[in-house]
């Protein structure tokens, strides 16, 4: 029965066509009509566009002289590193680490995916908490251990001088560690699951002939990885230049002083707070473009090592 189905190409398309139209109507149209949006001037959402910009590329030149644009590109950049970095590569570790032992495994792939499904919101106000100026988890632990400048003036009161976690010197590490913390257990599952599917007899092999630990991991665990590893690289970096909840929850728009900006966080700015739809729209339009971009450099960059 089945070896008639595959046969006779008909009825494939009797399931392909309605998810082909599902896509069509809600991701290509969308999609190809927020590129014509680029063009035109709108002034705010659900409103009719006023004609086309004089020029019509007023709005991707716009995205050179933007400072707020190029300081969204710029911590957008440094946010892709940080997930390729520490996302995957602590989630790689922990995985790496995990697998080797036999007794617990779903506990810590519970322990370590838990984070995933926490709204961003939840985990905003969470993290607005523990970064809070005063009283803060952070602030309390350092006053604890002496690292923050206090006095006891005469009245008995105390005076600490906190810490600012949203200033301008440590508003990037505030912004980027919930994100991190967040992903890397998506990741660690990803990556234990293709460790799982490594042939034993490989190890096996590799231990008669006396390889170490290390040996097995350099020579046979991270070769067989290279596809999972690209696809969480693609992941992380496309992840990155969409990311929106976490930073946005804990800065607002721009905080501190239009340094705060991200493509993502940017894009939603212009689009439903200063109604400038199309300039979000090409900003939109912008993240596509970096994350095909990116994604085929990635897949390039691992094709590459595979030939080696």
């Amino acid at each position: 029965m089945l070896s008639t189905i595959y046969k006779r190409k008909a009825p494939l398309f009797v399931f392909l066509i309605p998810a082909f139209l599902f896509l069509a109507v809600y991701l290509y149209y969308p999609f190809i009509q927020n590129i014509i949006n680029t063009f035109l001037n709108i002034g705010g959402l659900g409103r009719a566009a006023e004609g086309v910009n004089e020029p019509w590329y007023e709005n991707y030149a716009r995205l050179f002289t933007d400072p707020n644009m190029r300081t969204a590109l710029k911590n957008t950049a440094l946010m892709i590193v940080c997930t390729v970095i520490f996302q995957v590569g602590i989630a790689l570790i922990l995985a790496l680490l995990v697998d080797t032992i036999r007794v617990g495994q779903q506990v810590f792939r519970t322990i370590y995916f838990f984070p995933i499904v926490i709204s961003a919101t939840a985990l905003g106000l969470m993290f607005n908490l523990i970064f809070l100026y005063k009283g803060g988890m952070v602030n309390q632990v350092l006053l604890a251990l002496g690292k923050l400048p206090s006095e006891v003036k005469p009245n008995g009161k105390l005076i600490v001088e906190w810490l600012d976690w949203k200033d301008q010197a440590h508003y990037l590490f505030t912004m980027f560690m919930p994100v991190m913390w967040q992903y890397v257990g998506f990741y660690f599952v990803i990556i234990i699951t293709g460790l799982n599917n490594i042939p034993q007899e490989l190890y096996e092999a590799a231990a008669l002939d006396g390889a170490s630990g290390w040996k097995k991991t350099r020579y046979i665990t991270l070769p067989m990885l290279r596809n999972v590893l690209c696809t969480c690289v693609v992941l992380a970096i496309t992840g990155a230049l969409k990311v929106f909840d976490l930073p946005w929850v804990m800065f607002g728009a721009g905080m501190p002083e239009n340094k705060g900006w991200l493509t993502g966080t940017y894009m939603y700015d212009q689009t439903f707070n200063r109604m400038n739809v199309d300039y979000g729209s090409t900003i939109a339009v912008l993240i596509v473009v970096l994350g095909v971009v990116l994604s085929n450099i990635a897949n390039r960059v691992f094709r590459q090592s595979d030939d080696v």
